[in-house]
C-alpha cells in the first residue's frame, strides 16, 4: 500500500488503538500464549501486534511507513505476505491478519496459505478477521484497493480446499469499521463482545490451520 492511500482511505484513527487493546483484554489474550510468538500478516499501523503481549512478535506488511508505528520489540518484515522467507520455519504459534485477504486475488491467497503452512508451530493456527460480504456488500468496495470477494461460507470453503482445517467461524465477529459516529470505549468492546445477538456486525472471524496438523 502507498502512503497516498494510507493517507486518505486508510488515514491513522487513534480509535483503532483502543479497538484493538479492548480486543486483546476481551479475547484475543485467551487465544495467545505469554511464550508464543504472533505473526501479524498486513499490519498496517500495527494496532493489533502492539497490543499483544508475547515472547516474540512480528509484523509484515508492504508498507514501509509501518515501521513508525510498531512499538519496541516487534520485529519489523517489509515486504508482501507472500514472501514469508525472512520468518524462521515452524516457529509461529499464532498467525493473524486483518483485513488483508479482501486486497489480494485467490491466486495470491493461496500463495500466502502455503507459504505460512512451513512456518506454523506444531499446533499453531491462522486467525482472519475481514469484512463479510453476506453483510457488508454495499460498502465493500468502497475501498478500491478491494480486488477478491470473501464471505464465512466461501472463505472457509477456500481455506479447506487448500488443505486447512477450519477450527471456528464466527459470521458476525466486528462491525465493519470506526469511521462512524457511534462511540469507541472499552466497555461497548466488552459488551458488543458479550452480546449473543449482533445485528450491525459485518466483519467476520475465521481460525483455521493445516490439515495436517496436530494440537
Amino acid at each position: 500500500m502507498s502512503d497516498g492511500y494510507h493517507a486518505t482511505r486508510l488515514a491513522h484513527d487513534p480509535r483503532r488503538a483502543i479497538v484493538w487493546r479492548s480486543l486483546w483484554k476481551y479475547h484475543f489474550c485467551h487465544e495467545i500464549r505469554a511464550d508464543d510468538c504472533v505473526l501479524d500478516l498486513g499490519c498496517g499501523y500495527g494496532d493489533f501486534i502492539n497490543s499483544v503481549v508475547a515472547r516474540h512478535r512480528v509484523a509484515v506488511d508492504i508498507w514501509p511507513g509501518c515501521t513508525r508505528y510498531l512499538a519496541p520489540g516487534v520485529e519489523a518484515i517489509i515486504g508482501p505476505v507472500t514472501d514469508l522467507e525472512r520468518v524462521a520455519d515452524a516457529s509461529v504459534d499464532f498467525a493473524f491478519a486483518s483485513n488483508l485477504l479482501e486486497h489480494l486475488s485467490q491466486d495470491e491467497v493461496a500463495c500466502l496459505l502455503a507459504g505460512l503452512r512451513g512456518k506454523l508451530s506444531r499446533g499453531g493456527s491462522l486467525t482472519m478477521v475481514q469484512p463479510n460480504w453476506r453483510y457488508a456488500c454495499r460498502a465493500y468496495f468502497d475501498d478500491y484497493t478491494h480486488v477478491s470477494v470473501w464471505s464465512h461460507v466461501s472463505l472457509a470453503d477456500f481455506l479447506a480446499a487448500n488443505g486447512w482445517e477450519v477450527l471456528q467461524v464466527i459470521p458476525r465477529f466486528l462491525p465493519l469499521s470506526v469511521k462512524s459516529r457511534l462511540p469507541v470505549h472499552p466497555w461497548l468492546i466488552r459488551a458488543w463482545l458479550a452480546s449473543p445477538v449482533k445485528p450491525i456486525g459485518q466483519q467476520m472471524l475465521l481460525r483455521a490451520r493445516p490439515r495436517s496438523a496436530t494440537p
